[in-house]
């Protein structure tokens, strides 16, 4: 069964870190760019981080840049994002996508989402 399954989400207070974890099963992650996303309550889904294949090039929203760090393990089968200095309008659920161009198709699956709650 093909699934991913994102874990490490909370309660942190501003200032705090936490570190989200994403695990694939029933596929390898090694062939897939992998996305972190996030959907505040009443906002649209807007991406976090991004990390590629092969040499694992990285990009980030512009508000999370020097505060988030995406890495990927291939040999765990897991991508994660370190967040540190998180603020409230970090306050989410956080998604894990992962994508890849086969057969002249996208081909992407999701994560179930983890809450992340920035407050005092």
């Amino acid at each position: 069964q093909v699934q991913l399954v994102e874990s490490g989400g909370g309660l942190v207070q501003p200032g705090g870190s936490l570190r989200l974890s994403c695990t694939a099963s029933g596929f390898t992650l090694d062939y897939y760019a992998i996305g972190w996303f996030r959907q505040a309550p009443g906002k649209e889904r807007e991406g976090v981080a991004v990390i590629s294949t092969g040499e694992g090039t990285t990009r980030y929203e512009e508000s999370v840049k020097g505060r988030f760090t995406i890495s990927r393990d291939n040999a765990k089968n897991m991508v994660s994002l370190e967040m540190t200095s998180l603020k409230p309008e970090d306050t989410a659920v956080y998604y894990c996508n992962a994508a890849r161009w086969r057969d002249g198709k996208w081909i992407d699956y999701w994560g179930q989402g983890t809450q992340v709650t920035v407050s005092s």
